[in-house]
């Protein structure tokens, strides 16, 4: 089995750079869009075989060196007891919303062999196929993030009844993060029971937060999921969005991985995380459109700084975007592939 990304998540440098990219299994795949044309999203995240095809669908045909489960973060939502539909356009929509400690106390804890058996088969399902080619990423949102989607009904711009929620009934806002970080602490233990080999938590909405809000509304609950995971024996990686202003305070979480996106240079964020620290990053999504030698430039700058850290894993700054061509993304993996072989 290919392990070069397993080895740079425990903080050898490995060459060629391993490569995997957030949501590569995708839209932009015209595999993908077959499977996806003959279900709607839900029923393919839990769909075991159909889930585990297009799991499998970017590692066959790009050459990355991990695949990361299909499913998505608001299914332990679900779960938890709210109604989660996708609508075409308009993205997540979950309901009733969350927004006093009744709607809190209404939320059930997760029995994953229960509630989301789906998961736990596609995992055993890909563990087979990928015994031979490369590790599996298991995945879950960070409870802060999973809190905005429960609180606004679905995706928002300025997250208005999330920091109204947070301001006015802050013992309120604890206890829902309490919820949510048992649920997720739950929910990644399952996947990592069921046999993933690593584990990424998506805080996709962290950024939106100042210093003091983070340091006392998020990175309790993150600290408290990761150092319960520890004992586990597999990489924990951590994603916050849009998050450079914290990273200082970032830096406190215990994980093997820390991943950056593309609005900071990965030699600053050395600076900040430290040389003993793990990266991951940190392309920004739309610089595929560039021409080969300008996209040729940009990889060596990241692949340069990532240098700097203990060890590199490299990937897109967010995931891949669906307009993107697949042949693209195949000549991203096979650049970053060539290029770090000479660094």
């Amino acid at each position: 089995m290919n392990d070069a990304f397993l080895r740079a998540c425990k903080g050898y440098k490995v060459r060629p750079v391993p490569i995997w990219l957030m949501r590569q299994a995708g839209r932009y795949l015209p595999e993908y869009q077959q499977v996806r044309g003959e279900v709607d999203f839900l029923t393919l995240c839990k769909t075991p075989e159909l889930a585990a095809k297009v799991t499998l669908q970017p590692v066959d045909i790009l050459g990355v060196d991990a695949a990361i489960l299909f499913s998505d973060i608001l299914i332990p939502a679900e779960a938890m007891g709210l109604e989660l539909n996708f609508v075409e356009g308009q993205g997540p929509i979950l309901s009733p919303t969350i927004r006093d400690k009744e709607g809190v106390n209404s939320l059930k804890d997760i029995e994953p062999k229960k509630d989301v058996p789906f998961v736990l088969d596609t995992i055993k399902i890909l563990r087979e196929e990928l015994k031979d080619k490369v590790p599996l990423i298991g995945f879950s949102g960070a409870p802060f993030t999973l809190a905005t989607y429960m609180i606004e009904g679905g995706s928002t711009k300025s997250f208005f009844h999330t920091k109204r929620f947070m301001y006015e009934k802050p013992d309120v806002f604890k206890e829902l993060m309490n919820k949510l970080c048992k649920a997720t602490l739950s929910y990644l233990s399952a996947q990592i029971e069921a046999g993933v080999q690593a584990v990424q938590m998506f805080d996709t909405w962290a950024g939106i937060l100042h210093q003091d809000e983070y340091q006392s509304f998020v990175l309790p609950f993150v600290q408290r999921i990761f150092d319960y995971l520890k004992s586990c024996g597999v990489p924990r990686i951590y994603f916050a969005l849009d998050s450079y202003h914290l990273l200082d305070i970032i830096s406190q979480i215990d994980c093997e991985v820390f991943a950056i996106d593309w609005r900071i240079n990965l030699d600053k964020a050395v600076e900040v995380l430290g040389e003993d620290t793990v990266l991951q990053g940190n392309l920004d999504p739309c610089a595929l459109f560039l021409e080969d030698s300008k996209l040729e430039k940009k990889v060596k700058n990241i692949l340069i700084a990532g240098n700097k850290a203990k060890s590199h894993i490299f990937n897109l700054g967010h995931g891949v975007l669906p307009n993107i061509p697949a042949e693209r993304v195949k000549f991203l993996v096979d650049l970053v592939h060539k290029i770090s072989m000479d660094l």
